[in-house]
């Protein structure tokens, strides 16, 4: 009597993937992209340490869907990167998954064409020949970390990398970041509750031992060293924001008692600004004025934004997309990003100055 069928019974086909060995060697690091990426990581680092006293932002799209654009909107940051380096680090935000809560599109890895072809194969060689160019621009790169293969096709060209509200309670993914070569955000959960990013920072500090896969695409046990930069993000939640000065004192108390570092960044997008790209300004603003006002725990923000402001759904037919658009969430436009990255640097500047005098 033959054997009943009992594995693979929901699964259609297993298609070929390259491995990360194959990806590298069609699109291999670069000297400039491999310098970008390491004065990133360490200005990050510094700042975290206090040996920096910048704020680092990470700005860009909510998703990448258009290289084009893309790199049109990393040409223009960079520009803007070197005008406020004096106060600030921009670090490009380069994100090519997203998580549905329920359907949706995936992102550029998932699915390149736009078409449910998930070409995945394509996504990935593609999403590391954008995040090359970006890093030869001279632009470190931050992403959310997703899924747990993907950072060893494309991990040693991001500077930082945040793991979602939906994921930080996940043991794969806090085990993944203690392996992680950048410092790592955790983002407070969807309900706003931010012990499960203080839990994830002690986690992912520590070694870690689990299945995952080599550069040649093999099954491995990766054994990890324990990653020492993991810092909370507060992005809002439980139908309120949280980046007014008693919820950042309330998070620096609750970071104390974890005995953690105080190190906060405050995402100005999702829950905080209520999903609404034109509150993200008045985020930034309240936030710079409480470092101005003393506040040494918020060391960067984060701000959804694009060439064009607002959102478009994906249509049919993709000639008719606006360029430079969001077909995530919504996004502040270019011209306003300018206005709150120079109005952010002029008040830092101010600060600076006075505690110099007063000094």
């Amino acid at each position: 009597m033959p054997l009943a069928q009992t594995e693979n019974l929901n699964v259609a086909a297993f298609d070929h993937m390259p491995s990360p060995e194959e990806i590298k060697a069609r699109v291999p690091m670069t000297e400039r992209a491999a310098a970008s990426v390491v004065a990133g990581r360490k200005a990050i680092m510094d700042i975290l340490d206090r040996k920096d006293p910048r704020v680092f932002v990470v700005v860009g799209p909510c998703s990448i869907h258009d290289p084009v654009a893309g790199l049109d909107y990393a040409r223009r940051l960079k520009k803007l990167a070197d005008e406020v380096s004096d106060t600030m680090l921009l670090v490009m935000r380069v994100y090519f998954e997203k998580p549905r809560t329920s359907t949706g599109w995936k992102g550029f890895i998932n699915d390149p064409f736009m078409d449910d072809s998930f070409r995945i194969d394509v996504g990935m060689e593609r999403a590391r020949k954008f995040l090359l160019d970006v890093c030869e621009i001279g632009l470190p790169t931050g992403t959310e970390a997703l899924d747990p293969i993907a950072p060893q096709y494309y991990g040693d060209l991001i500077s930082w990398t945040a793991i979602g509200a939906r994921t930080s309670e996940s043991q794969t993914h806090r085990e993944m970041s203690s392996g992680l070569s950048t410092p790592v955000g955790f983002k407070n959960a969807t309900d706003g509750d931010l012990e499960v990013a203080i839990n994830a920072i002690i986690s992912a500090a520590h070694p870690h031992s689990f299945l995952g896969i080599n550069n040649q695409g093999q099954s491995a046990i990766t054994r990890t060293r324990g990653n020492p930069y993991g810092h909370v993000v507060l992005r809002g939640g439980g139908g309120r924001p949280n980046y007014d000065s008693v919820s950042i004192s309330l998070a620096e108390q609750a970071l104390a008692k974890a005995k953690l570092a105080r190190n906060i960044v405050v995402d100005c997008s999702h829950a905080n600004s209520w999903k609404k790209p034109e509150y993200q300004p008045l985020v930034m603003k309240d936030v710079i004025h409480q470092i101005r006002e003393g506040n040494d725990s918020v060391v960067g923000l984060m701000i959804e934004s694009n060439i064009v402001a607002g959102n478009q759904p994906i249509p049919a037919d993709l000639s008719q997309m606006k360029y430079g658009c969001s077909v995530t969430d919504a996004c502040v436009g270019w011209e306003t990003t300018e206005e709150m990255l120079r109005n952010a640097a002029a008040v830092l500047r101010e600060a600076k100055g006075t505690q110099e005098r007063v000094a």
